[in-house]
């Protein structure tokens, strides 16, 4: 009996050990089989910067030439001498074709030749008065004779200051045969050749002539943003500045002023046209050419940016991902005030020197952790996900 009661105790240890042996390997291949952590995402992250942001009106615009002019003939004549090559830089009174003047130069000698008799007869009928005024005083002229030749003096008289008018006329005419240019400017296709009649039913004229520097810009807003122009114009008590860009914002052509805002709204597109001029001396800027106008308004003080490419559109507006102090990141809802030159101007939603991820978004989700990338290696990063970003 004491012999089984052993065997029994035995037999329970046994199993006892068994299964704390069990227990302790499942432990240890739970543990083993634990997964691991996912590893962190490596993003481009950049800082929120504070400084001062210029605020800016945009909108398109065509460019117009400060003054045109089509050089016409007033003369009828045939064209002698063509003086300018197309394109050139011309200035007011510079040559540009001469006319035949022979015509109105043989005018001018005829004029001259009748002026001259009638200022010889002048000359005769002025002597003969002053004879048969003696004459007249001693009784020897009748006052009749008298009259007459004074009548005859003041005929002369006549005659000679109409000579003289035609000469000045015949002078005029000359003048025509030059054509010259009435502005500074470029020159433009020549509309006709050396040889041929010239007139002033010629609707083309010679050439036309355009004003480069300055130059004007047209361009249109939002008839809602009139009051905050005005408002900005009565308290600078200045021109406001506007920068002139190439169709893809890439390129800045040139700053000026604005000259002018419309009197009157477009009521069929409700929008407002203002009037731009520009220096223009580096001609940058090209009569009829399409820019992109921006109107500096205001200029937002200790303003916070970001890059615009960390700006993400979610169903409830634009979001960024902000990075935590424990590197995980979370969306975080902002205000967006502009966008300008790849810069987003940032009203709510975000703190000075804080970090938002720039590149990698579509691959985090919130409290993922990420590894930021610096350097080439963030370089390398953009540019990969450039490629597999999702088309939106």
């Amino acid at each position: 009996m004491k012999k089984k009661s052993v065997i029994a105790v035995l037999l329970t240890a046994l199993v006892a050990a068994g299964g704390l042996l069990y227990f302790a390997h499942a432990h240890t291949l739970e543990k083993a089989t634990a997964p691991a952590p996912p590893p962190a995402v490596p993003v481009v992250a950049g800082v929120v910067a504070q400084h001062d942001v210029p605020i800016y009106l945009s909108g398109v615009g065509t460019v117009i030439a400060y003054n045109t002019d089509i050089v016409r003939a007033q003369i009828q004549g045939q064209i002698v001498s063509i003086n300018f090559t197309e394109g050139q830089t011309v200035h007011a009174g510079d040559l540009l074709a001469q006319i035949d003047p022979r015509p109105y130069q043989a005018l001018i000698d005829q004029y001259t030749g009748n002026l001259e008799r009638d200022q010889a007869q002048m000359i005769n009928a002025q002597a003969n008065l002053t004879r048969y005024t003696t004459l007249g005083e001693k009784g020897w002229a009748t006052p009749q004779l008298l009259e007459t030749q004074k009548a005859q003096v003041g005929q002369l008289q006549a005659a000679i200051k109409a000579d003289q008018a035609l000469i000045d006329a015949a002078n005029v005419q000359l003048s025509f045969t030059r054509l010259t240019s009435p502005i500074d400017g470029v020159a433009g296709i020549r509309q006709i050749d050396v040889g041929n009649i010239i007139s002033p039913s010629n609707t083309n004229g010679l050439v036309v002539v355009t004003q480069l520097d300055p130059i004007s810009l047209i361009f249109t807003l939002p008839e809602t943003v009139l009051p905050q122009i005005q408002q900005q114009q009565q308290q600078t008590k200045a021109p406001l500045a506007v920068l002139a860009y190439t169709q893809d914002n890439a390129t800045l052509l040139d700053q000026g002023v604005l000259g002018l805002v419309n009197n009157e709204i477009l009521q069929t597109t409700g929008s407002i046209q203002l009037k731009a001029n520009f220096a223009n001396k580096s001609r940058r800027l090209w009569p009829g050419q399409l820019v992109n106008a921006r109107l500096l308004v205001d200029t937002r003080h200790n303003g916070l940016t970001i890059p615009a490419g960390a700006v993400q559109q979610g169903p409830t507006g634009p979001y960024v991902y902000a990075v935590n102090t424990d590197n995980t990141v979370a969306i975080r809802q902002v205000k967006v005030a502009q966008i300008s030159d790849g810069q987003a101007l940032i009203d709510s939603g975000l703190q000075a020197n804080e970090q938002v991820v720039l590149d990698g978004q579509y691959k985090l989700q919130p409290g993922v952790h990420v590894a930021m990338l610096h350097g080439k290696a963030a370089q390398e990063e953009a540019a990969q996900d450039a490629l597999q970003a999702p088309i939106p």
